[in-house]
């Protein structure tokens, strides 16, 4: 089976300490980009996609597509559920073939984010998916979701304890001064909340808002406990960079076998980029 869960791909990086990326996609030439990138340099790999991402391509052809490019590559991945929200709707999904999810409830209040995540847990481990959580919020956007920055929450080692004991997650997200999209200044990382939350929960560590951190900041995180990396806004970026730049020197291109490429190639450079500052080369 080349569709996983993301379970026992985060509890090796947990023993062997290196982090698998989660590369959000959004369309074929994306998928095309992390799954090939990944297949040569024999990286774990977790494809990611929000609630907007499925909508657009539809859940039925980011299975059927992450499944065959899986196959021709010899690349077992992940299909991941990024910031979903709605049981009923990640329900749908798992039925589709999809095997990992982030239920994200770190909106609610805590007793309330139990009472749903446990519920998202109790449902997915009958199917044998994975399923992360999150406690605290990041600042910054994804997808239609937005958290100013006063009401960004870091994520208390002690109720992060708490939460995992009760929901029975497989991964915890935490909030320790990241923040989704692009960063306005150097962002300051909380690494003793980190040690904190690690020396308490036993579980993999997730760290979301990678886009952008410096690799020390990154290797750093993954020496006190974080499993898995999110990066989203980078690949966007380079990718949508290379695609304006040569349709601006190419105005008379139209066919998007051409103009795609160089696009890909850029994205296909962050997707190296990440994988060397997560230690995976060669971990598959």
């Amino acid at each position: 089976m080349y569709i996983i869960s993301t379970k026992a791909m985060l509890n090796k990086a947990q023993q062997e300490g290196y982090a698998v990326p989660a590369f959000n996609i959004h369309n074929l030439e994306t998928l095309q980009v992390v799954v090939e990138t990944a297949a040569e340099l024999r990286s774990p790999l977790i494809v990611a996609g929000t609630p907007g991402t499925f909508s657009y391509a539809g859940t039925g052809n980011i299975v059927a597509i992450a499944g065959d490019l899986a196959k021709t590559f010899n690349q077992p991945l992940a299909i991941h559920l990024d910031h979903h929200e709605q049981l009923a709707d990640i329900e749908s999904k798992v039925l589709s073939g999809v095997r990992s999810v982030m239920i994200d409830g770190s909106h609610h209040p805590f007793a309330t984010n139990i009472e749903l995540v446990k519920k998202v847990t109790d449902y997915c481990h009958r199917y044998d998916v994975s399923v992360e959580a999150e406690l605290g919020r990041l600042g910054g956007q994804e997808d239609d979701l937005v958290v100013e920055g006063k009401d960004a929450l870091y994520t208390n080692p002690e109720q992060a304890f708490e939460f995992v004991r009760q929901t029975g997650i497989d991964s915890l997200a935490v909030a320790i001064g990241t923040a989704h999209g692009l960063y306005a200044a150097e962002p300051k990382l909380d690494f003793d909340r980190l040690e904190e939350i690690c020396q308490r929960v036993n579980i993999p560590l997730v760290l979301h808002g990678a886009s952008g951190l410096s690799a020390d900041d990154i290797r750093r995180a993954i020496s006190l406990g974080i499993c898995k990396v999110n990066v989203a806004t980078e690949l966007k970026i380079a990718f949508s960079g290379a695609l304006k730049s040569y349709l601006a020197s190419h105005p008379d291109a139209s066919d998007p076998r051409h103009y795609m490429v160089p696009a890909k190639v850029a994205m296909k450079e962050v997707v190296r980029k990440v994988i060397a500052d997560c230690g995976c080369e060669g971990k598959l």
